[in-house]
C-alpha cells in the first residue's frame, strides 16, 4: 500500500489476546472468572425493557458512574466509564502523556502497554524487574513522562504492595501521572483508589471483567482527581461519545450492589488459587507467591514450557504461553472451579510421568 501512514500503522505489532478454543475444553489461558455472574446480574437482563434500545445511553455512564462513585466514597466527577479497562486505559494514555520524557512501565507486564505507546507515538522505557519478578522503587525514581503499574502486575500475578505504591507516589508528588492497573486488584488485599483524593495525579483504573464474571460486558472505569477525569471524557468524546451501553450499564449496577455473591466467589477463587500454587510448587515449579486470579509457574527451560503447553492443549486443557525474554519458560495458569483445576492436573501429571 503507497499510503506511509498506512504502511507504517500495519507494521505495528498489535496486542495479541489469549486463545479461544471452541467449548468444551478446560480454558484456564485468559484469567476469566470461573463462576457465572450474580444472580441479580441475570435477573437485571431479564428484567432489561428491550424498548429502551432505541434510546442512546447516558454519556458518562449514568447510574453506573454514581454506583461506582458510592462503591469507593467519591463524588460521580471522579469516576469515569469505558468499554472495558482498555478501552479506560487507551483513552488514559492518549489524553495523560505525550511529553519529551518517556512513559515508565516494567519490562514484564501488560502487552498491550507498549502497543499503546506506538500507537499514539508516545516516548516510553521499560523498568526490568529483577529474577524474582519483583520491581525496586529507585528505578522509576528519574524524570519520566508518566509512571504505568499493573497491581498485581500481569502475567506474574505479583503485588508489590502499598509501601511500594506509596513510594512512587512520593517521588512523582507534582509531576507526571501515575496510572495504576487493578484490574485484578479484587483478589488482592490492596487497592490504590482510596489514595486519588490526595493525589492529584493518580488514576486507578479497574475492570468487572474479572473479579464480577462480566468479561463479556465489557465494563471497565477509572477514578480519579477530576481534572483527569475530564481529560478522559475529552478524549472519549473525540473518539465515541457512548462506550458503555445500556444493557451493560444496568447489568453493571446489579453486580457492583450485590457485595455478598462476589465475596463469596473471590474467597473460592483465592481458595483454589492458593491450593494450585502449593500443588505446583509440589511439583517442583516455581509459583511466586499470587495476588491475582492466575498463578505463574516457572518450568525450568523454555523447551519444558513449551512441551508442557502443547501437552495441555492436545489434552483440551488451554493454558497461556508467552514467547518473550525473562518468561518464555514459564505458563501462565487461570484459576478455574476446583474440578476444572483438577483435570488440569491430571493431564500435568500425566506428562510428568512420561
Amino acid at each position: 500500500m503507497k499510503n506511509s501512514y498506512l504502511s507504517a500503522l500495519y507494521s505495528e505489532e498489535p496486542y495479541v489476546s489469549g486463545e479461544q478454543p471452541a467449548p468444551g475444553v478446560v480454558k484456564l489461558n485468559t484469567n476469566e472468572n470461573p463462576y457465572p455472574p450474580a444472580p441479580s446480574v441475570i435477573r437485571a437482563l431479564a428484567d432489561f425493557d428491550g424498548r429502551a434500545l432505541r434510546l442512546y445511553p447516558k454519556q458518562d455512564g449514568g447510574a453506573l458512574r454514581e454506583t461506582i462513585a458510592e462503591l469507593h466514597g467519591v463524588a460521580a466527577r471522579n469516576v469515569f466509564v469505558g468499554n472495558g479497562s482498555d478501552e479506560v486505559l487507551a483513552l488514559a494514555f492518549r489524553a495523560c502523556f505525550g511529553g519529551n520524557d518517556p512513559v515508565l512501565f516494567p519490562d514484564v507486564t501488560y502487552t498491550f502497554f507498549p502497543v499503546w505507546c506506538k500507537f499514539f507515538k508516545i516516548l516510553y522505557e521499560t523498568v526490568p524487574v529483577n529474577e524474582d519478578f519483583h520491581l525496586a522503587c529507585e528505578d522509576f525514581e528519574r524524570p519520566n513522562g508518566g509512571i504505568v503499574l499493573c497491581e498485581p502486575n500481569a502475567p506474574t500475578s505479583i503485588a508489590e504492595g502499598e509501601a511500594f505504591v506509596d513510594e512512587i507516589l512520593n517521588y512523582n508528588a507534582g509531576r507526571s501521572v501515575v496510572i495504576i492497573d487493578e484490574a485484578y486488584a479484587d483478589f488482592s488485599d490492596f487497592s490504590a483508589v482510596s489514595k486519588t483524593a490526595a493525589v492529584p495525579n493518580l488514576l486507578v483504573t479497574r475492570s468487572l471483567s474479572k473479579g464480577y464474571s462480566l468479561a463479556g460486558g465489557r465494563i471497565g472505569y477509572a477514578v480519579g482527581d477530576a481534572r483527569l477525569i475530564d481529560a478522559l471524557t475529552a478524549a472519549k468524546d473525540s473518539f465515541n461519545s457512548y462506550p458503555v451501553d445500556s444493557v451493560n450499564a444496568a447489568l453493571g449496577v446489579a453486580a457492583l450492589t450485590d457485595d455478598e455473591y462476589y465475596t463469596f466467589v473471590i474467597d473460592k477463587i483465592r481458595e483454589t488459587r492458593g491450593k494450585t500454587a502449593e500443588r505446583l510448587r509440589e511439583h517442583g515449579f516455581d509459583v511466586p507467591e499470587p495476588s491475582g486470579n492466575f498463578v505463574f509457574a516457572g518450568c525450568g527451560s523454555v523447551e519444558r514450557a513449551q512441551a508442557i503447553y502443547a501437552y495441555l492443549v492436545e489434552g483440551g486443557v488451554y493454558v497461556r504461553y508467552f514467547d518473550r525474554p525473562k518468561i518464555d519458560n514459564r505458563l501462565r495458569i487461570s484459576i478455574g472451579k476446583p474440578e476444572e483445576m483438577d483435570v488440569f492436573f491430571a493431564r500435568l501429571e500425566d506428562y510428568l510421568a512420561l
